[in-house]
């Protein structure tokens, strides 16, 4: 076993003032309690809070301050995210991977931004993945990236062992994100740190999983610094034998016998994706969701028989099985 000690930082953020200072106070608190922490990961929009009208250009003199903090302490150090205005007016939610020398060596911004809400924030399209010599492969996803497990798939299949996942949940949906990072980490055999902010920046309940989806820590709703010394050959260990020697999920999807339609545009295989109405918040007095027959929805004629494709019909049964 090479531990390696990996803390999570679960903190109030403010949405109207930077909260810089509060980090980096809570960085050296937590580096004079557990000196022995190698990587320090804050929640997603930490710095400057959940409005994007604090969107900074990159890079600034925020994240070089970080670097010489990562530098000082001798740690790699995930600072949250951040909005990162680019030169051509977009806003990204992005976050930076720095190395105990202070050099940034990874930049990743969110893939999926929690639409509608996140209205007018571009979304990233290239993965995060890092190495901490002697000691492994590291992937970044950023919040509502966790519930598409495409962006796991794609990490874990280029042999990323922790996924670092900072969040920011205030709303009523973090009991499904827990159970979310737990079945992350039993379907691709990874660890996950979920780290979650307070106040504006969440409702806490961080949590650390190991790749057999037991809950090494779960934070509650208050302040927290957790330190977790995690085993990489569990990692390596599970994926050849399984998990507690049954499944073998990612050698079982490498052996796969069926490419799925779904992921070729062009193949009509979405077609019942396309009748549920554009992505928008929903409005004030609920109307109910428009009904649609999914046999309508993947082309069935009247008859039940569809002739493009090789489909079993419905031939006219109603209910299930």
């Amino acid at each position: 076993m090479t531990p390696f000690a990996i803390a999570g930082v679960q903190m109030h953020v403010a949405a109207l003032h930077s909260n810089v200072a509060a980090m980096r106070h809570r960085l050296e608190v937590l580096m004079a309690r557990f000196p022995w922490t190698q990587m320090v990961v804050f929640s997603e929009l930490a710095p400057f809070g959940p409005l994007d009208q604090f969107a900074q250009p990159f890079p600034n003199d925020t994240i070089a301050t970080f670097q010489e903090d990562a530098r000082r302490h001798g740690i790699w150090l995930l600072p949250g995210s951040m909005f990162e205005k680019r030169e051509d007016g977009r806003i990204f939610n992005t976050a930076v991977v720095i190395d105990p020398e202070g050099e940034i060596v990874a930049k990743y911004s969110k893939m999926f931004p929690f639409r509608p809400y996140e209205a007018g924030i571009s979304a990233g399209t290239e993965f995060c993945i890092f190495d901490v010599p002697q000691i492994g492969r590291f992937g970044v996803s950023i919040c509502y990236d966790i519930w598409f497990p495409e962006t796991t798939r794609h990490l874990t299949s280029q042999g990323v062992e922790v996924l670092l996942n900072p969040v920011l949940t205030g709303t009523t949906d973090r009991d499904a994100e827990i159970a979310i990072a737990r079945a992350t980490a039993a379907q691709f055999q990874c660890y996950v740190f979920a780290v979650n902010g307070l106040a504006a920046g969440g409702v806490g309940r961080s949590l650390v999983v190991d790749p057999s989806a037991m809950v090494l820590h779960q934070s509650a709703g208050q302040e927290d610094m957790f330190p977790i010394e995690v085993d990489l050959n569990q990692v390596r260990r599970q994926r050849e034998v399984g998990l507690k020697g049954l499944g073998q999920v990612l050698k079982s999807f490498r052996d796969r016998e069926v490419d799925f339609p779904v992921y070729d545009r062009t193949s009509g295989a979405d077609a019942y994706l396309k009748t549920l109405g554009p992505l928008e918040m929903p409005a004030k007095g609920g109307g109910a969701a428009r009904a649609v027959d999914p046999r309508t929805a993947l082309g069935y004629v009247e008859d039940g028989q569809h002739p493009a494709q090789n489909l079993s019909p419905f031939k006219g049964r109603t209910g299930t099985g």
